[in-house]
């Protein structure tokens, strides 16, 4: 597929997935499947339950993953990655790889600089 600069649609896919969380959410539904929303929190130390309901909104919005409520007390409420999702797995982990030969990389470059 040629690309063409012009027709640029990286920032699209960007929009998508830019937020400190959204790739360890995505990552973390990918590899351990299907999670409720308190599990999910475990599984990404560090957000708050505000932060998360939010970037879980915005991938919902994007049918990147799909809330399913269980009519119960108290509420159930379980998040999936859907098939759409799915396809962005290998987008995800070539993006770790790559971090992490770039952190490693820099690494490097200042333990020969030192």
């Amino acid at each position: 597929m040629e690309m063409q600069p012009e027709l640029c649609r990286v920032e699209d896919a960007l929009g998508v997935l830019v937020g400190k969380w959204k790739p360890i959410i995505l990552l973390t539904l990918l590899q351990e499947g299907t999670k409720r929303f308190s599990d999910l929190k475990r599984s990404v130390p560090g957000i708050t339950q505000k932060m998360l309901t939010k970037q879980l909104r915005e991938l919902e919005e994007e049918d990147i993953i799909s809330r399913k409520v269980y009519p119960q007390v108290p509420p159930k409420v379980e998040y999936s990655i859907t098939e759409y999702g799915k396809g962005l797995e290998p987008i995800l982990v070539a993006m770790h790889e790559w971090g992490t030969a770039h952190t490693m990389r820099k690494m490097e470059k200042m333990r020969v600089q030192n």
